[in-house]
């Protein structure tokens, strides 16, 4: 059984709590079980929490769930590419799945809400990750 770490960004909530709901489901279909949730304040704050449940022997990979969406300036953009690249330089140096569900940035709110099913397809792309790298 492949066992995750999931971390919630709580910004943007009414799609992240969907989005976590439809992770939940994904893992459950798949017969993986999620040991720990951590609720971070947004997108951004999602490496150091990535991080900590990376380092963990019982988790096999981490699930990070988060919605950056377009407001007036150009804070979208800074907030997703310094989230990306922390997520990666995680899972490089832990050596460990760190699968991207954050959604955004450069979308609406309203388009944020059509996306919630991107907590489901970052549980699978977890899954998939830890059983071919096995």
């Amino acid at each position: 059984m492949v066992t995750l770490g999931l971390v919630v960004a709580e910004f943007n909530a009414t799609v992240t709590e969907q989005m976590e709901a439809s992770a939940r489901d994904a893992a459950n279909e798949h017969g993986a079980e999620i040991a720990e949730t951590l609720h971070v304040p947004g997108a951004y704050d999602s490496p150091l929490a990535a991080d900590r449940l990376a380092r963990r022997d019982d988790i096999d990979a981490v699930a990070v769930l988060g919605a950056v969406v377009t407001g007036d300036t150009d804070h979208d953009q800074v907030i997703s590419t310094a989230a990306t690249q922390k997520l990666t330089d995680v899972s490089l140096d832990r050596d460990k799945p760190v699968t991207l569900g954050i959604i955004g940035p450069g979308m609406s709110g309203a388009e944020a809400r059509e996306r919630t099913d991107a907590g489901a397809r970052t549980v699978e792309g977890a899954i998939d990750l830890v059983e071919e790298l096995e």
